[in-house]
């Protein structure tokens, strides 16, 4: 095990390497910021006391504080935490083109399906009818008359089924509205049973 020892005081940093296991016994199941006197070490190490301040394993996986046990854990870290370095995705271009790669663009083969994405790419609005802007691929065969095809427009809402989902609502709401009404008169019931119960109770006595 190597063991990176510095000195604050000094700006100095010190790595050993010690294989004895009874030396390193005394590093064993010990939590981050716990104090350990190095007397095993060695003798040149006799009186000094050190603070664990990190640590990783054979596979490169750190300690980190408030972690409170002694194997690996999934953490979801993001930019600015400790034990967490957020890598780039982006690539940079050279100066010049090349040839069949960065001096053409390919156009996508297929369009937008869902009515909600077809209105963000041209802008439009919910009074826009989205069926006029598909994106519709060409289908060439030869001998054959040209055609095209459009895909299925998903989530595309039309009066009728507008119309059906308010009357589906409507009927839902008022059902929930007598089931309330329901419950209140009956516990009204109750309530005036339970009083007429105490006045002829209270009467015989």
């Amino acid at each position: 095990m190597k063991l990176n020892i510095s000195f604050p005081a000094t700006g100095c940093q010190k790595l050993i390497e010690v294989d004895d296991e009874r030396k390193l016994r005394t590093f064993y199941e010990k939590r981050m910021a716990t104090e350990v006197a190095a007397d095993p070490l060695g003798d040149e190490w006799k009186g000094y006391v050190v603070r664990i301040s990190g640590g990783n394993d054979k596979q490169g996986f750190p300690m980190k504080q408030g972690v409170l046990t002694n194997g690996r854990v999934r953490l979801l870290l993001s930019k600015g935490h400790s034990c967490y370095r957020p890598r780039s995705h982006r690539r940079t271009k050279g100066e010049k083109d090349i040839p069949g790669l960065t001096d053409s663009t390919v156009p996508r083969r297929l369009g937008p399906k869902r009515a909600s994405r077809i209105r963000k790419l041209f802008n439009l609005s919910k009074e826009d009818d989205v069926r006029q802007y598909v994106v519709r691929r060409p289908l060439a065969k030869e001998g054959k008359k040209p055609r095209t095809k459009a895909p299925k427009i998903q989530r595309l809402k039309n009066k009728d089924e507008a119309a059906e989902y308010a009357k589906l609502l409507a009927k839902r709401l008022k059902e929930a509205k007598e089931k309330r009404q329901e419950k209140i008169a009956k516990r009204r019931r109750l309530s005036s049973l339970r009083a007429s119960q105490s006045k002829s109770e209270s009467s015989q006595k």
